[in-house]
């Protein structure tokens, strides 16, 4: 009997493996802000050629890096993940404390602003990213129902979680007793709030409240708060997303 040889499978059929373990960040803005962020720990860095053109040498340098393709960027990531032919693994970030909160320069308005139970890394990256384009001294979470440090979550910040202070804190409510006690005038942003968020606010530091879109802000958190205020919206529209309320309340605490 003739001897038959096993044909090799092609190797574009093999199927994809799990995601590398560790902390990977990917996307351009991503990775880029993570590689200026002199407190962020690096590991490696995996890009596609074109990829390593457009961060310039100087950031790639700062790494121990790989040139490879596309796919061997993705096979180090989660399924789906929008890489843009980058991934970098990196330690989490130091965390951070309240009292770590930079006092305000020049005069401007400190703005903060508290996450209570907002899950989706979507929104909340999408609620960082609006942060650092108003310029808010922190965004605190609670360390359970937020999500943690992720690819997703610096992804949907573009670049945000590395420039923004991301505070995790383990009790809400006690941590809106710390900010009141630093000068902050805490203002729940829900829509049966008693005034107006432009008439809700102080001529002082702000700590802004947004809670999840499905309950709203806890019953202890909002007790621990100053005032209740809305962003006034047409009567056709019930509420706006809870990423899309956090920029147009940063912009009226900016202007105010």
């Amino acid at each position: 009997m003739a001897e038959t040889k096993k044909k090799k499978r092609p190797h574009w059929t093999q199927q994809r493996g799990p995601a590398a373990p560790g902390l990977w960040l990917y996307g351009h803005h991503a990775v880029e802000a993570a590689l200026k962020n002199t407190k962020r720990k690096l590991k490696r860095l995996v890009l596609t050629e074109r990829a390593a053109e457009a961060l310039g040498k100087g950031l790639v340098g700062r790494v121990k890096h790989e040139i490879v393709d596309a796919d061997a960027v993705s096979r180090l990531l989660p399924p789906g993940a929008v890489h843009q032919g980058v991934a970098l693994e990196c330690a989490p970030l130091p965390q951070g404390d309240v009292s770590d909160i930079a006092p305000a320069a020049d005069g401007k308005r400190r703005i903060v602003l508290v996450l209570d139970q907002i899950s989706d890394p979507q929104n909340t990256g999408a609620i960082l990213r609006s942060a650092a384009a108003f310029d808010v001294s922190a965004v605190i979470v609670q360390d359970r129902h937020s999500p943690p440090e992720s690819g997703a979550l610096a992804k949907a910040a573009s670049g945000a979680l590395d420039t923004v202070p991301y505070i995790t804190v383990v009790n809400i409510a006690r941590t809106l007793k710390e900010l009141s006690e630093q000068g902050f005038w805490r203002v729940a942003l829900a829509g049966d709030g008693e005034q107006t968020l432009k008439e809700a606010l102080s001529s002082g530091d702000i700590a802004l409240v947004l809670g999840s879109e499905g309950s709203g802000i806890r019953r202890l958190v909002r007790e621990n708060c100053d005032v209740g205020a809305f962003v006034p919206i047409e009567q056709q529209m019930e509420s706006l997303n809870v990423s899309n309320a956090a920029a147009v309340a940063l912009y009226e605490c900016r202007r105010g």
